[in-house]
């Protein structure tokens, strides 16, 4: 691992600093590209507008037509976070803007798969809906929307995926990733869509004579949800991510949640009034997931949509059960596929450029996890393979795949399919994360096929391990209350949580728990207790670490501790 320093920006940071903005904290945001105080304004007045994202005003007006005319509206959800909270932002947002008749469906992950189907458009046809309106997917479903609309359903396209070279049939697209969109947030999640898309509705009936700007109703209750989704699917937190995420985080901390989120914060063991970034991320988040890899995400979906406390702690109970039994299911498959990776190269050489990994056991709920746990620990892009328990699917692998920087996996995905035209069934997603579809035959096939592109695309520099750090800490900010600061800002991709580095002394060492390095280190002169989780190699005397800071709490006194990163060897 190579330890690396982020540039700092001198008169970036000085500005920052000059404007009122805390000297560690004006350091860091310079470093990650803040140049401005205004850039930190997290007002709602400084949101992108609605009017630059290409097709809302066209999804606004169609929408308003539904409801002038209580039409039947269905939205189909993705399975994951970002897809459960949408759909829940969709049904809560259109309710409140006067839908009479507002349904969901969201799609089982082994027998449905991924997307709007035409089996799932035949589905929403017969719960009688007139429009099907997708979130957090869509732009991939050619001949599901096409299947829908030859049953005379309108459809409406919210997505925030790549899309292929088709596009699908619809009346309305809304994604800022579809040709011709000059949105410049690009990396809004499904859930961000589907919020704008409400905004530019709500714009819409506001100058439908539905009501005017004192008497609208306020959209802002939705954006705890927002925020959660936003940062659970793990999108690039640009300025107009982190607003929306700071806005919800705001709302929670001041109590104004749904009692859901409530539900599931207890359950996790967090409090709702000093709620993070690492909350959503951490706890909430795989707690909606485990719902659509093991079981129901009605269950998930149902929780963010229900108002009775008793019923939010049943469902949140419930979820907790599951995400337990996902990490059991996670940590033997981790084992697993981690010695068929460690098997692909002997010992003392390099893994291959990229790796693929299956198993007949493996459950296809929990590759995704799997396939992010082994891209850390090998520092290549990484695919795991589960067997479809789709009826009639038993010969098809699928596949979820996570990657390194400088290797876009969905467009890795595009010209493998282009080489192998019979390999791929399907596939999607983005540069870091997406999946595919394959027959179990042609397993080497893709995996061969895919290290050539790896092999082709990424240098030895890209294929070495690299950790981007802010620097030595300054030891006065080595303090509780500093923690506390510095966890109430927004951090997420694309706007790294604080990772200092320096060397220290090891005073000593020793395992906890089997599998942690539990440390007594002395940090510029002054001892502070380290814990390395889930490495067990001792480091030498002297070493240079890189680290986060936590506060933790013991008889009653909280102190800081430093939780290893890496170390550069």
């Amino acid at each position: 691992m190579k330890i690396e320093i982020r540039d700092v920006p001198p008169r970036a940071a000085w500005a920052l600093e000059q404007a009122g903005v805390h000297p560690l904290l004006a350091r860091l945001f310079a470093a990650r590209g803040v140049s401005h105080r205004d850039e930190l304004d997290d007002g709602l007045a400084r949101l992108l507008p609605p009017t630059g994202l290409k097709g809302a005003r066209e999804a606004a007006a169609l929408l308003a037509d539904a409801i002038a005319a209580r039409r039947r509206i269905c939205i189909v959800a993705d399975y994951d976070c970002d897809g459960a909270t949408a759909c829940a932002v969709g049904l809560r947002g259109l309710r409140l803007l006067g839908a009479p008749h507002v349904d969901y469906l969201v799609p089982d992950r082994v027998v449905d798969g991924y997307g709007l189907t035409p089996p799932i458009a035949e589905r929403v046809a017969a719960k009688g809906a007139d429009l099907l309106v997708t979130v957090d997917n869509g732009i991939a479903s050619v001949a599901g929307v096409a299947r829908a609309r030859e049953l005379g359903l309108q459809v409406l396209v919210t997505d925030h995926h790549l899309p292929g070279d088709e596009l699908p049939p619809a009346e309305v697209i809304v994604n800022p990733n579809q040709p011709g969109c000059d949105f410049d947030s690009k990396a809004l999640a499904g859930v961000g869509v589907m919020f704008y898309v409400l905004l530019a509705l709500r714009a819409e009936l506001r100058a439908r004579g539905a009501f005017d700007s004192a008497s609208q109703p306020k959209l802002d209750a939705l954006l705890p949800l927002v925020a959660l989704g936003t940062v659970a699917d793990v999108v690039r937190l640009d300025a107009n991510n982190r607003r929306l995420v700071a806005q919800g985080l705001k709302r929670i901390r001041a109590g104004q949640l749904p009692v859901g989120l409530d539900a599931l914060f207890s359950v996790a063991g967090r409090a709702a009034r000093t709620a993070t970034t690492f909350d959503f991320g951490f706890a909430l988040g795989p707690r909606i997931n485990a719902a659509g890899r093991l079981a129901d995400m009605t269950l998930g979906i149902e929780l963010l949509l229900t108002d009775d406390a008793a019923r939010a702690d049943e469902l949140a109970r419930t979820l907790d059960a599951i995400n337990r039994e996902r990490r059991e299911i996670e940590g033997g498959m981790r084992e697993q596929a981690m010695q068929i990776a460690e098997g692909l190269f002997d010992v003392d050489d390099e893994p291959p450029s990229a790796i693929a990994v299956f198993d007949p056991d493996f459950h296809e709920g929990v590759v995704g996890i799997v396939a992010a746990r082994l891209k850390d620990k090998l520092h290549r892009p990484t695919f795991v393979f589960a067997a479809s328990g789709a009826p009639g699917h038993e010969h098809e692998l699928k596949g979820s795949g996570r990657s390194i920087a400088g290797f876009h996996l969905r467009d890795a995905l595009d010209l493998v399919a282009k080489r192998h035209p019979e390999v791929l069934v399907k596939f999607g997603g983005h540069a870091m994360a997406a999946g595919c579809t394959i027959a179990e035959e042609h397993f080497e096939t893709f995996e061969q096929a895919l290290q050539q592109v790896a092999a082709e695309w990424l240098d030895a520099a890209t294929l070495t391990r690299r950790l981007e750090t802010d620097g030595p800490l300054p030891p006065e900010y080595r303090r509780p209350d500093m923690v506390d600061t510095l966890q109430r800002e927004v951090w997420g991709q694309g706007f790294a949580p604080p990772v200092f580095s320096e060397e220290v002394e090891v005073i000593s060492q020793r395992l906890v728990g089997e599998k942690h390095l539990a440390l007594k280190l002395r940090h510029q002169g002054q001892p502070v207790d380290g814990i390395w989780f889930g490495h067990t190699e001792p480091l030498p005397a002297r070493a240079r670490l890189a680290f986060r800071l936590e506060a933790d709490e013991w008889q009653g006194v909280r102190r800081v501790r430093l939780l290893v990163e890496g170390c550069q060897g």
